[in-house]
């Protein structure tokens, strides 16, 4: 009597880390090598290398921070959708949701969790962008519905709502203490240019000069990422 073969395994979950912290980063890859559906099948550090590591392996998923060096988080799902590849993405980030996880799913993100969250809720979080949901907190969820009034809970959020994806990202450098010429080099801006930008910010923000940008960025940085 022939022999009955074996069901052929369920071929794991490819997901790919983009990370600038190792620490935490590695902490990722053991947590989700321990998932016997899922296996990390590359990493990065910056936000350009990963494009290209994204390109080259097509994984399932990428998981990507914000907070990149080279090209921001945004830049890089912004990058990916742009070249129509069908990586899911799914942001684990530091950066304050209610400012952030609307513009990653605008960008053509598939979710949004801080790295606070316990380690099941990331692996929650994950199965269920890939299996095509999009991933946000309650607090968010609601808010998109408008049952979360923003301006009864903090005023800054609807003040830095009104700066576009780059500026926001100027704020935060600006925040970490870089330098006008580091940004500059980052996005790739005459120094006339990021003057302008910034004149515009705090247009928007209602502040009366660059040093009051700049304490707005520090203590904005500092609360939401503390």
């Amino acid at each position: 009597m022939p022999m009955k073969s074996k069901s052929a395994a369920k071929p794991q979950k490819r997901i790919f880390v983009v990370e600038d912290h190792p620490v935490f980063s590695e902490g990722l890859v053991s947590l989700i090598n321990a998932e016997k559906d899922m296996v990390v099948c590359g990493m990065a550090s910056d936000g350009a290398s990963a494009l290209n590591e994204i390109v080259k392996l097509q994984p399932d998923l990428a998981l990507v921070d914000l907070g990149l060096p080279k090209k921001s988080g945004l830049e890089l799902i912004k990058d990916v959708r742009a070249r129509k590849l069908p990586v899911k993405l799914l942001v684990v980030s530091m950066f304050d949701e209610a400012i952030y996880a609307q513009r990653v799913l605008r960008a053509g993100g598939d979710g949004y969790i801080m790295k606070q969250e316990d380690p099941p809720e990331l692996i929650n979080a994950i199965r269920d962008v890939l299996n095509g949901h999009i991933y946000v907190s309650e607090e968010v969820l609601a808010s998109s519905k408008g049952d979360s009034p923003d301006s009864e809970n903090d005023p800054n959020t609807v003040l830095l709502k009104k700066l576009s994806d780059t500026e926001l990202e100027i704020l935060e450098l600006l925040g970490e203490g870089k330098s006008n010429e580091q940004i500059s080099k980052n996005f790739e801006l005459t120094a006339a240019e990021l003057k302008a930008k910034c004149i515009e910010m705090q247009q928007k923000l209602n502040l009366d000069c660059f040093n009051s940008l700049v304490r707005f960025a520090v203590r904005w940085v500092v609360s939401s990422h503390g």
